[in-house]
């Protein structure tokens, strides 16, 4: 599900008022966490924190004119989702976010190839998302990120 927002504040503003706190957590651990170099913005209609075009000008090979997408998080339709792409490109550290979920949520992991998703809105292990948030640099996620779609 998308919200029309410009900036994270604009996409708090315009969900359901019942995960705005829930959302505004995440956005704060998320930041306080993530190593240095990372940007918050909106993208994919998302609150998302990406590798900008002044540390990396080549951007998302999608679409260049991107930045170099890393971590989002979207209030959607059933869950809230935490989407991170170095889950998806890293296999060492997909396993230590598996191997870590259950010491801080008794439910079942509900995850795809990068997203992370939260039926339960007051189940979220934010501790855990900032230490997930705290694993990559931006030239690591760089270096992975090139390693997969430079041929």
């Amino acid at each position: 599900m998308q919200y029309k927002a410009n900036t994270p504040d604009e996409y708090i503003n315009v969900i359901p008022e019942e995960r705005r706190a829930i959302m505004n957590s995440l956005r704060e651990v998320i930041k306080a966490n993530l190593p240095k170099g990372f940007s918050e913005e909106i993208n994919y209609g998302m609150i998302g924190y990406v590798v900008p075009h002044s540390l990396y000008p080549d951007g998302y090979h999608c679409d260049p004119k991107l930045p170099l997408p890393f971590m989002n998080i979207a209030s959607q339709k059933n869950f809230i989702a935490v989407y991170h792409s170095g889950i998806y490109a890293d296999k060492n550290l997909m396993d230590w976010f598996v191997g870590e979920y259950p010491k801080y949520v008794k439910t079942k992991l509900d995850m795809g190839k990068s997203c992370i998703r939260f039926k339960k809105i007051d189940q979220i292990p934010l501790k855990l998302i900032g230490e997930l948030a705290s694993k990559m640099t931006t030239q690591e996620w760089i270096d992975i990120y090139e390693a997969n779609t430079k041929k």
